[in-house]
């Protein structure tokens, strides 16, 4: 049995037979109205309505299911696969989830971090996460290395502080909290251009 089809017969509330058949017509490249007049018999009676609500939801499940293929073959190639990432991936129920998991793999374009890394300002990212007590302004100063383009303390922390805003955005629970919290308390304000009339 088909596990996308079965999760689509649960959630529908129709039969699995009903789904196979419907996605089999489908396939075979028969339109919603074409199936849902004269194939009725084959999908049980499924309406209109009920099949473009299955067409569309196997078609997302269809490519959340090639999406984790696809990431966690890309993840292998790099040899950072691990059973945890595996398992992460296949357990994402959005193509969102997926791509959060996948972003710190994914190959970066030249990002203030990665620029932030080749002066070799990493190091002190880390020690501010720590979050130990240090005083971190004193232990920035043996950072400060005008060869590699690090003239001054606050130039350090400044290219430490990037790198900590990619650790913390490419971090897929963080992202997924933060989406989560925009949602739900968010608040999106808009005003009419004063020099155009509105419509």
């Amino acid at each position: 049995m088909d596990i996308i089809l079965q999760e689509l017969a649960q959630e529908l509330g129709l039969k699995y037979y009903q789904c196979e058949n419907a996605a089999k017509l489908i396939d075979e490249g028969n339109t919603i109205p074409f199936i849902a007049r004269y194939r009725k018999e084959a999908t049980g009676g499924m309406d209109d309505q009920t099949l473009r609500l299955f067409y569309e939801k196997l078609t997302y499940l269809r490519n959340i299911k090639e999406r984790k293929e696809e990431v966690i073959r890309l993840i292998d190639e790099q040899g950072k696969l691990t059973e945890e990432i595996k398992s992460a991936v296949l357990a994402a129920k959005t193509l969102t989830e997926i791509d959060d998991i996948y972003r710190p793999f994914r190959p970066k374009r030249r990002t203030k971090a990665t620029i932030a890394k080749e002066k070799g300002l990493e190091e002190l990212a880390q020690k501010i996460l720590e979050q130990d007590g240090a005083d971190i302004f004193e232990f920035a100063k043996k950072f400060v290395d005008p060869e590699k383009g690090v003239n001054t303390v606050d130039e350090a922390l400044e290219g430490a502080r990037d790198i900590i805003a990619e650790i913390i955005s490419d971090n897929a629970e963080f992202r997924k909290y933060i989406r989560e919290f925009t949602y739900e308390k968010g608040i999106i304000y808009s005003s009419g251009d004063e020099k155009k009339d509105s419509v």
